[in-house]
């Protein structure tokens, strides 16, 4: 269902501010990191994207948590979280970190939540609301990623692409020259490189986006977890899960994304349980950190709707029979 809900929300702005604190959450006996703002209203768990962390979600907590209880959590892995050893303590996959997840959303937030994730995050918030229903109110997509080097999309992909990334995660594998490609990424002026390509508006790549995704790739661990992470073509992709989904989802993509691909995003808007979907005119992939002011609009909105459907008893009307 395309733009649903009529046109596109005028920008949230506001001159009070909720105090944002920064908690940890022990998590299979590794500590987690995690934001909270707001004490009041919907609860609301937002989900960061590959190489990120709660951080990105800085200019949606203080608005959203006006009006919310909204938390931002740091997958295991990344961000101030834990980076344990990938296989020998645990695995880095979507059913961890939905785990990880539903697991938080029971301990900490202690009541059914909306999650919103971007990127990798959002793939996440769909396996979290298939594994735990009951957990999850409604789901927001951004940017969703679409996974293109998964083995069952190289079909798909240009002959040169199709052969070349199973070799390239093959030789990363190999632990040297895994790390120092690590090493060759992870500096500030790499990172700022590859946001400006990411993001519609490079303007909006600021110093301080730089530092927070610099600074825990120095972590010890970092390079190991980002080194499973490129190497995993495996586990589900959107649409192995939207159909199993039995809460309400919105989507909204930034239409400059380089890497996830518009078109293909829209093809997500067919499954009967998105309810929105909502393209960001010259937006690039992480629509929450470079137009704010339009994914909180469209949050709230999204957040009103949960309410009226449960005031309507539709939360597990959605799941494709």
């Amino acid at each position: 269902m395309l733009g649903s809900w009529g046109a596109s929300p005028k920008p949230v702005t506001s001159q009070r501010k909720t105090q944002v604190t920064s908690q940890t959450f022990p998590w299979r006996g590794f500590p987690t990191r995690y934001q909270a703002c707001g004490a009041t209203g919907p609860a609301v768990v937002c989900i960061h994207g590959f190489g990120a962390s709660s951080d990105h979600w800085r200019k949606n907590l203080p608005i959203l948590g006006q009006t919310c209880q909204v938390y931002a959590l740091d997958l295991i892995g990344f961000g101030g979280s834990a980076k344990p050893k990938p296989s020998e303590e645990l695995d880095y996959t979507f059913e961890t970190w939905g785990q990880q997840v539903v697991d938080f959303c029971q301990t900490v937030v202690g009541r059914p939540a909306v999650l919103v994730g971007n990127s990798i995050g959002a793939v996440v918030a769909l396996q979290a609301a298939v594994v735990a229903p009951d957990w999850v109110k409604g789901v927001g997509l951004l940017n969703c990623s679409l996974r293109l080097l998964h083995q069952r999309r190289r079909a798909s992909l240009p002959w040169y692409r199709r052969w070349g990334a199973p070799l390239l995660q093959n030789l990363l594998g190999y632990h040297p020259l895994g790390h120092q490609f690590f090493r060759q990424v992870a500096q500030p002026q790499v990172i700022t490189r590859i946001l400006r390509q990411a993001y519609g508006d490079p303007a909006t790549v600021t110093q301080e986006l730089v530092e927070a995704i610099y600074r825990p790739a120095v972590d010890p661990g970092a390079a190991d977890v980002f080194l499973a992470f490129v190497r995993y073509d495996s586990g589900p992709l959107p649409e192995d899960l939207l159909p199993k989904v039995t809460c309400p989802v919105w989507i909204a993509w930034g239409t400059a994304d380089p890497w996830e691909p518009l078109n293909m995003g829209q093809q997500l808007a067919e499954y009967p349980a998105v309810q929105d979907f909502r393209p960001l005119e010259g937006v690039g992939h992480c629509p929450q950190d470079e137009a704010p002011d339009q994914v909180n609009a469209l949050l709230l909105t999204w957040l009103q709707a949960v309410d009226q459907d449960n005031q309507n008893g539709g939360h597990n009307s959605y799941q494709q029979v």
